[in-house]
């Protein structure tokens, strides 16, 4: 990254899920945003014309390359994308795509997660300053129901009660993050509306109202968290 400002391409799943706090941030550095809307058309910008990426989440697994054929250019994409030494972060099914592309498994979690819920840092992510400083046990904004092997040359940064595996960091600058840092109260609020089915009993299955009354509080924290974590990412 030889620039402050960044051309940072974005890849979006669902109409509904975008990159919510991202957006502030990139304003705040002047950093350019580029898109490829998967469930529109599955253009990919050449490598030579963008510096970072960023994937986000969606309902879809990475597995279903039968029901969305354009999983298939996209893990070519990704895998691309690493190849060339770019910063890339992922969010939830964007972790799940950069685990597999980088030969890890991505399976059937034992639970679902869906609320705000605690990671626990390991021991290896406190040796990252940004996170060295954290709390032991932040409490994230989670959605999902699978979960991924960390991949090989990989690092464990992340833990939770419910899901062995929530971070990982290759390379010192590819990074999954199984959990919502990005979250916003408009964002929640389209994800609970779409997602409303699967709001069911679960162990580590929140209410939507429980999930909304805590918003205000953890909302605030986990955006903070993002913005270090991208500008510590940014700066590779």
């Amino acid at each position: 990254m030889k620039s402050n400002s960044l051309r940072i391409h974005c890849l979006i799943h669902v109409c509904f899920e975008g990159i919510g706090h991202i957006q502030l941030w990139a304003n705040k550095h002047k950093h350019h945003l580029s898109y490829t809307h998967l469930f529109e058309e599955a253009n990919f910008p050449n490598q030579d014309e963008f510096d970072m990426l960023i994937i986000m989440g969606g309902p879809m697994n990475i597995y279903e390359e039968g029901i969305y054929s354009w999983l298939v250019t996209e893990k070519r994409f990704i895998k691309e994308t690493i190849e060339s030494n770019k910063a890339v972060i992922g969010f939830c099914l964007g972790s799940q795509l950069i685990a597999d592309v980088l030969g890890g498994k991505v399976t059937t979690n034992n639970y679902k997660e869906i609320g705000w819920l605690p990671i626990r840092w390991t021991d290896a992510a406190k040796e990252i300053p940004i996170l060295e400083k954290d709390a032991l046990a932040p409490l994230v904004f989670h959605w999902h129901g699978d979960t991924f092997s960390i991949p090989p040359d990989s690092i464990r940064l992340a833990s939770s009660t419910g899901c062995l595996n929530q971070s990982f960091l290759y390379n010192e600058k590819v990074l999954g993050l199984q959990f919502h840092l990005e979250v916003t109260s408009d964002s929640l609020e389209k994800m609970l509306i779409n997602g409303a089915e699967e709001l069911t009993e679960g162990k580590y299955i929140q209410s939507a109202q429980h999930i909304k009354d805590c918003s205000s509080d953890f909302i605030p924290q986990c955006n903070h968290l993002l913005e270090e974590i991208l500008d510590w990412l940014s700066s590779k």
